[in-house]
């Protein structure tokens, strides 16, 4: 029964992903965008796709170093290769992807589940403050752009449906209200349902995490790696723009406002962010005067390109961690 509900949910967030993709491309010629994806200059897509392996690399190295605090040494290839492993996982179960690089590092470098667990919700940790700052570097410098966004896909679809942004607000309000009050409830339960006891385990998992950082010989390192991945996100998605006439004269904030948008989609929990990340690039663009065809081809192009890249360094890695990589013990201190 477990397994079944499990492949229900997989398939539940497969289809939401088709849906949205076929939301989006509705009213769209498949012919047309791909023709003009063609057109694309794929040496800026080239680009694209160097900076997305350093900040690839450096994500691997970020991870390593977090593993050093807890007395282990893996070796950097084994890290990026588990790293690239759990990205693969993730475009068929979402949210596998962090399970999936723990256990297959773990296997290879002889470490504790547990305590890669907990360095993965550090990182995981990080990167969502690293996404909250940019949306909120973004809502100040492109306050225009983002306020008109989010009125047009949605406030004020929503307020339509609602007939009135009272009511939208008081019913909101509540559902806020009984979500808490139903969460510390079941928290408190003794024979708690799944779920709680696995969000249990992650609460756990975050003290392990931040136990890790404490012990870092190096936190600025950590920092500068972070800083770093997500600039490399960033000029990705602006080299993109020189790719498609369409968007060539985009700037760098606009860069960073579809990097945020995109960002958001890609954590949805549907397989690879299809249809999520299609939707919210295609509608985003709108407001900087982009059609909605152009949208739709920016927001399949990139996204396209990135997950190509994803499945061939995902498939090589999991061919050379579970193939030609030797199982070793990389424990330093026994006494951890």
């Amino acid at each position: 029964m477990k397994q079944f509900l499990s492949t229900l949910r997989v398939l539940l967030f497969l289809g939401i992903g088709i849906l949205l993709l076929w939301l989006t491309f509705r009213n769209q010629s498949f012919g047309s965008v791909f023709e003009k994806i063609k057109e694309a200059n794929w040496n800026w897509m080239a680009v694209s796709v160097v900076l997305s392996i350093l900040a690839l690399i450096s994500r691997a190295m970020r991870w390593k170093q977090l593993i050093q605090s807890l007395g282990y040494e893996p070796r950097l290839r084994s890290t990026f290769n588990a790293v690239m492993f759990g990205y693969l996982a993730n475009m068929a179960i979402p949210r596998l992807g962090e399970v999936s690089r723990c256990g297959a590092l773990g296997k290879t470098e002889k470490i504790p589940f547990d305590k890669l667990f907990g360095t993965v919700i550090l990182e995981r940790l990080s990167d969502v403050l690293m996404l909250l700052l940019s949306i909120i570097v973004v809502a100040i410098l492109e306050f225009d752009h983002i306020g008109g966004f989010m009125n047009t896909t949605f406030f004020i679809p929503m307020i339509e449906k609602m007939q009135s942004a009272t009511y939208l607000i008081v019913t909101l309000i509540g559902v806020v209200i009984i979500g808490i009050v139903s969460l510390i409830y079941l928290f408190k339960m003794q024979n708690a349902p799944a779920f709680i006891v696995k969000a249990r385990k992650l609460i756990k998992g975050f003290g392990e995490g931040f136990a890790s950082i404490a012990k870092l010989e190096n936190k600025l390192l950590f920092v500068v790696h972070t800083l770093f991945i997500w600039t490399m996100y960033w000029l990705m998605t602006y080299s993109c723009f020189f790719a498609l006439n369409t968007t060539h004269g985009l700037d760098l904030m606009a860069g960073l406002f579809i990097m945020v948008i995109g960002g958001i989609g890609m954590t949805a929990p549907v397989q690879g962010g299809i249809g999520t990340y299609h939707l919210l690039v295609s509608k985003a663009l709108l407001i900087y005067g982009l059609s909605e065809m152009d949208g739709i081809v920016f927001a399949t192009l990139v996204h396209t390109t990135q997950t190509v890249l994803l499945i061939i360094l995902g498939g090589a890695s999991m061919i050379s961690l579970f193939f030609f990589t030797k199982p070793k013990n990389t424990l330093r201190d026994e006494s951890l």
